[in-house]
């Protein structure tokens, strides 16, 4: 019997290794009917082999069916269900190996530390990190490689960094999980720092060095180091590399170069969905429909699999853009190939129409839904509160209630956005006692903000600002900036002055501080405070973000920024402007020139206004005759809208008896008939 389990031991770790599950199974059921009597050696073969081949769960069965088990029969069956993500299952089955008195190996806990990470438990992490500390084992490079990684994933980058110059003896591995540690919690700089040090070590980098390095460098917006990089990329042969293929086009879609991530693609030997989802996502950011469009056609008609999670992604970015054509694309895709189905398909194409400012289409696919999770009602909610329909999203969250999901705290975070939005205070009021006193939450900066919102849009600045005072954390600058916004609505110059010395004290160096602190003494007439702080953030050198819009015609989008005169139809769109600036006068509309620098004289004011990027992509859409008469005219920009634009808005809605939809940073804006959905409160 011993002759059969030698000879048959290779065959099955060949299987492991190559994962043939069926002519694995083959062996398993020829040796049992040969009736041989598996030894340990070859029982560990089979868990292993049943393991690798994504069958944890066949592999228990043959450990349980085990006479005797030693270290290596727990470590294959933990890597098993690590394998198949399943980490709990690993962590479980580490608790048993202690109940049944068996010491681990380095294997052993770098398994589970992997699973801690996994699980972002930093917690469980240490308490392995401590056992490693008592058995001797946090000396092996593959545990102490194995914590930095933990630490890092779990959030814990200083534990990592502790445990990585603690090292005696550093082999490849170790650097590279370091250098990754730092790119994963946003310290590229430091990522560089480390592969110097590594340079000097005189260690090699393969490429997985130089993917995060590449991965570093897109972070950084730094086209200079990537280039740098890419040429090591060829230097030392890894040309063909699929990894760096990937990380290579990232990089250059980040850095917005997509000729040059176009030509690592088509170069690439073997494209992996990885590849196609950075290409895909690097034209729908640039809103180039067609090269989008043509592409994604190039992929339906590969070989590569689609995965959910890739869908997820991909629309999840034509979201964030509001393609709409696009959306609409994938939307039908995911319904042909079933994946249509899978719940967080879902979940990105209703938010998809929500973003596109589609809440019918959204709330059509929503009810629909076979099954829904936190996230789907999350998801609905929060659409509701961006296009201001705050009783919706009230409805819904009792509803979600009703049929059993429960709550979290992003949910939450999306009904007190929705009364803050709609102006419901006692609602907020209530939902916010409702997130710590019966579902026991700690509320955070994020649920702060939003109450501080509500509070302000119902002129209660000082009830806001001693909420701020009251918090048990040190209030965020997100939170400042709040009840700074709700003092230039409202005009409160004492108070927003009080606030803005808060901010610029805490922040210096954010432009937005800046400009909203002069924006309110601009409102009320301060020029002198104004022109003082706006030198204060002339003298740093500091800018405020550049306002840009888009509007979707057909199958193009069209980008428009502030004074911008490139577009071929721009003397088109001036005139129309023109034009119905002139017939919304007639009808009470006062250009609204204190939304304005204060040192020119009141022409120029106007003619600055009227070269806002929000009124240039409607500009647009009235000379090409966009839609028919009725449809939804629809515009997206990166900032608030301004006062003299939201004003100009409601004019040409009423002039044009057509619904015009505005999505800026903060809302959903409906103008119709003259008026806003917002309440003028934005």
């Amino acid at each position: 019997m011993a002759e059969e389990n030698k000879r048959f031991a290779p065959l099955l770790r060949s299987c492991a290794k190559l994962g043939l599950l069926a002519q694995g199974m083959q062996i398993h059921a020829m040796l049992l009917k040969l009736r041989n009597e598996f030894d340990l050696v070859m029982n560990n073969t089979l868990v292993d082999m049943y393991a690798k081949c994504r069958k944890p769960d066949v592999a228990q069965k043959v450990f349980d069916m085990m006479p005797e088990r030693n270290v290596v029969s727990w470590t294959v069956l933990i890597n098993g269900y690590l394998q198949q993500g399943r980490p709990c299952g690993s962590l479980s089955l580490f608790s048993d190996m202690s109940v049944a008195g068996v010491r681990p190996n380095e294997f052993t806990f770098s398994l589970n530390l992997k699973a801690c990470a996994s699980l972002g438990l930093p917690a469980h992490g240490m308490q392995i990190h401590d056992l490693c500390v008592k058995t001797g084992f946090e000396g092996y490079a593959v545990v102490s490689n194995a914590l930095i990684d933990m630490y890092a994933k779990t959030g814990v980058l200083q534990d990592a960094v502790k445990v990585f110059e603690k090292m005696r003896m550093r082999n490849l591995i170790s650097w590279n999980t370091m250098i990754a540690a730092y790119v994963h919690c946003g310290q590229e700089k430091n990522s560089f720092s480390a592969f110097r040090e590594m340079q000097k070590e005189g260690e090699i980098p393969d490429e997985f060095t130089l993917s995060s390095l590449l991965k570093a460098s897109g972070s950084l917006g730094s086209l200079e180091r990537g280039l740098r990089i890419h040429a090591a990329v060829i230097t030392l042969g890894f040309s063909k590399s699929t990894i760096l293929a990937s990380a290579l086009i990232d990089l250059y879609v980040k850095c917005r170069s997509l000729t040059e991530a176009r030509s690592v693609f088509e170069a690439s030997p073997q494209k992996n969905v990885v590849s196609w989802t950075a290409m895909l996502v690097g034209y729908a950011q640039e809103a180039r429909m067609m090269e989008a469009m043509e592409l994604f056609s190039r992929l339906r008609r590969s070989e590569i699999q689609i995965d959910n999670f890739v869908i997820s992604s991909l629309v999840g970015s034509f979201a964030d853009f509001a393609l709409v054509e696009l959306g609409k694309q994938f939307h039908g895709y995911t319904i042909k190939n079933l994946s249509g189905s899978d719940v967080s398909v879902i979940n990105s194409i209703v938010d998809m129409y929500i973003k596109c400012g589609m809440i019918p289409e959204a709330e059509q696919l929503f009810n629909e839904m076979p099954e829904k999770n936190v996230i789907s009602w999350t998801v609905m909610i929060t659409g509701y509160g961006k296009h201001g329909h705050g009783k919706k999203a009230i409805g819904l969250f009792n509803e979600m209630e009703a049929q059993g999901t429960k709550p979290d705290e992003v949910t939450f975070l999306a009904v007190l956005s929705a009364c803050g939005h709609a102006g419901l205070l006692e609602e907020g009021r209530m939902y916010f006692t409702k997130l710590t006193e019966q579902f026991g939450f700690q509320a955070k900066q994020e649920h702060y903000a939003c109450m501080v919102d509500l509070l302000g849009r119902a002129g209660c600045l000082k009830e806001a600002k001693n909420l701020i005072h009251s918090m048990p954390v040190e209030p965020s600058c997100a939170v400042w900036q709040t009840l700074l916004g709700a003092c230039r609505i409202h005009r409160d110059v004492d108070l927003g002055k009080e606030v803005g010395e808060i901010l610029l004290m805490l922040d210096s160096r954010n432009p937005v501080n800046y400009v909203v602190l002069s924006n309110l003494y601009a409102e009320v007439g301060l020029w002198k405070e104004c022109e003082i702080i706006r030198e204060k953030m002339k003298i740093k050198g500091l800018k405020k973000e550049a306002g840009w819009s888009w509007i979707e015609i057909g199958k193009e989008v069209h980008f428009f920024y502030g004074g911008d005169d490139s577009h071929p139809l721009f003397k088109e769109i001036h005139e129309a402007l023109t034009e119905v600036t002139g017939k919304i006068k007639e009808m009470g509309y006062i250009v609204g020139v204190r939304f304005s620098l204060h040192d020119v004289d009141a022409e120029s004011k106007e003619e600055n206004l009227k070269l806002h990027s929000e009124k240039l992509a409607i500009g647009l859409g009235i000379v090409l005759g966009f839609g028919g008469t009725g449809e939804v005219i629809r515009v997206f920009k990166n900032l608030r809208v301004c006062g003299d634009c939201h004003e100009f808005l409601k004019g040409v809605s009423r002039i044009l008896g057509r619904e015009i939809l505005v999505r800026d940073a903060n809302r959903f804006h409906s103008f119709y008939n003259g008026a806003c959905s917002c309440g003028d409160y934005w």
